[in-house]
């Protein structure tokens, strides 16, 4: 009986043994960030085949109401990759968008809907989850700013509450388009300039609602920083990120996201990582970037410090706070995952 009970707990100690281990492999990635927003990386989370679901540029990405993460990629054999947060590859579509770059998810009334913006095809488009267009968005010729499509090249977008649109025009004339919910323009500013109220790169744009009167943080990429504009298009506020190429803003809580392209400008290739700001515009981690340092109040160049990223550019927050990272010219690679730890 002795023996009978030997053996037992020793068949129970070794599959507890092997169980640990195979938990602590799946855990033993490299960790980045700083102060506790510190993250474990995973290189190999998508769990999918690049020969039959192949991505170009991974451009960005959302988390749904289901919990699924929506990569865009300007890849026309499937334009939108569907994963759920373990990795696994759920559902596929799109075809037609050669220049996907921008996606936004909005929810209207408790039904969610994409946007998405074309930089070849100089349009922005609206759809349902599964892809259909509900409404496509044309160069705003009535401005007098645009001649030809061509000179439109949208980046990003991002939608109120009341169903208002506005459009970050980051590769073109580099105007801001204020729309309501049926595609009728209602304002516009900025344009490329050199004043701080023009832009040079407006590559991203968001509405940020965590004061309380709501704002837009617009990207003004190759100038390193954010700038924020009331809803009507005047200029409040500069946040400054030196040696930071960033691309959209992600609001997650109280925390904002921004995948940094490349550092300090866009002539260095393979040179990006990822920052987090707090509500109050500080820097409080890097992912793959250097310590944030701050000398009586002001920011201090930051740089690539861990080559753990080609060129990101874009992070989703998903609601376990854990991060994806999409990346431009990622040589066809998948995102990657950052658990929180």
């Amino acid at each position: 009986m002795e023996r009978r009970k030997f053996i037992k707990q020793t068949a129970a100690f070794s599959a507890a043994f092997f169980i640990t281990k195979d938990l602590l492999a799946k855990n033993d990635g490299p960790v980045y960030g700083h102060g506790n927003m510190r993250y474990r990386m995973d290189t190999a989370w998508a769990k999918a085949d690049p020969m039959k679901n192949p991505v170009n540029d991974c451009h960005e990405m959302v988390q749904d109401s289901k919990g699924r993460i929506l990569l865009l990629t300007n890849e026309t054999k499937n334009n939108v990759l569907i994963f759920n947060k373990s990795g696994k590859l759920l559902d596929t579509w799109g075809h037609e968008f050669p220049g996907a770059h921008g996606l936004t998810l909005v929810n209207e009334n408790g039904t969610e809907f994409l946007f998405i913006t074309d930089t070849v095809k100089h349009q922005v488009y609206k759809t349902t989850m599964d892809g259909r267009i509900l409404m496509t968005i044309d160069v705003p010729l009535e401005t007098g700013v645009y001649k030809k499509a061509e000179e439109f090249i949208p980046t990003e977008t991002t939608v109120d509450t009341n169903g208002d649109i506005f459009i970050a025009d980051g590769y073109g004339a580099q105007y801001t388009m204020h729309y309501d919910k049926n595609g009728k323009l209602i304002n516009f500013w900025g344009g490329r300039g050199d004043g701080d109220e023009h832009f040079d790169n407006a590559h991203g744009i968001l509405i940020d609602r965590r004061q309380a009167t709501p704002t837009l943080l617009i990207t003004d990429r190759t100038r390193n920083c954010f700038k924020r504009f009331s809803l009507d298009g005047k200029l409040i506020e500069i946040i400054k990120l030196p040696g930071a190429c960033v691309c959209r803003p992600v609001i997650k809580g109280d925390h904002l996201y921004a995948a940094v392209l490349r550092s300090p400008d866009l002539n260095h290739e393979n040179s990006g990582f990822t920052t987090i700001l707090d509500k109050n515009n500080k820097v409080v981690s890097n992912l793959g970037g250097t310590e944030p340092v701050y000398k009586d109040g002001v920011l201090q160049p930051m740089a690539q410090a861990d080559k753990i990223f080609l060129n990101p550019h874009d992070v989703c927050v998903d609601d376990d706070e854990n991060l994806y990272v999409a990346q431009w010219a990622s040589g066809k690679g998948y995102p990657y995952k950052f658990t929180r730890v």
